[in-house]
């Protein structure tokens, strides 16, 4: 079995806001373009077309977010949104995918708490699939190794790339902003900042992994406004106003003419 190391010089993570995530999917591309073409074995597709089957290390889900009932009372009812939720690994502090592998092959580095996965040791028996509570392990069945998202480890700290590029593709890409990198375990850096105005939360903390990503929560949307006296409110009403009350020079004329009509 895998230990983890007892500390680590950085906790280096993605920081995702789910209130400016469109879902596009330009991150999931991006990430398994660039996992293919540059690292390690290629991502394999069993299907690439149709019903498209296939290894990924980043996925974007869909939820449509209702309103709390139990609040209806105290705040403005408040519509119904859907809300994009892209995932990968969380590369946690305490991650039982490291400490189930029995090969070893799973391990998290001490120098910047990256997980990684030694493809050369991985038998894969899917055990730390099996342990992620997150769903973000996935076994490549051409290469039969398991596979996750390494935070883009060769372009981060490649000096050969512009250093606007040593950042994850799926952070390069987000045509949305939504997708921020840095180092959690510093307060003043920028992601720690982000996490610190926004609120940032784990995802699904019950489970005692301590994540080093963080989810900004998205923003209510729309309040539905109550309705004003003598019917529903209209909310193009205060774009159609009239300007005037009453037609002056060449509208005043065309108006009495066409009431003689």
């Amino acid at each position: 079995m895998t230990t983890l190391p007892d500390t680590v010089q950085k906790k280096l993570g993605l920081v995702i806001d789910l209130d400016t995530c469109v879902g596009c999917h330009a991150c999931v591309t991006a990430c398994k373009g660039w996992n293919t073409q540059n690292y390690g074995a290629p991502l394999s597709d069993q299907n690439a077309y149709g019903d498209a089957s296939g290894t990924f290390l980043n996925r974007v889900h869909a939820f449509q977010v209702t309103p709390d009932p139990a609040l209806a009372d105290h705040v403005p009812p408040r519509l119904a949104q859907t809300v994009h939720f892209p995932k990968s690994c969380l590369h946690c502090d305490d991650a039982p995918c490291v400490t189930v592998c029995p090969t070893g092959a799973s391990y998290k580095r001490s120098e910047d708490g990256i997980v990684l996965v030694n493809e050369d040791a991985c038998m894969g028996c899917g055990l730390c699939a099996w342990a992620c509570p997150y769903g973000a392990r996935e076994v490549d069945e051409a290469a039969g190794v398991m596979k996750k998202c390494t935070l883009c480890v060769d372009r981060i700290y490649n000096e050969t790339l512009p250093e606007v590029d040593r950042q994850p593709a799926c952070v390069r890409t987000c045509p949305a902003g939504a997708r921020h990198f840095g180092d959690l375990s510093d307060p003043e850096s920028a992601v720690s900042k982000l996490v610190a105005a926004r609120g940032g939360v784990d995802l699904m903390p019950e489970q005692n992994t301590a994540p080093v990503n963080q989810y900004l929560p998205p923003r209510p949307k729309d309040t539905i406004q109550p309705p004003v006296m003598g019917g529903d409110e209209d909310i193009l009403a205060p774009f159609l106003a009239p300007i005037a009350e009453e037609p002056k020079g060449f509208l005043a004329w065309v108006d009495r003419a066409l009431e003689k009509v």
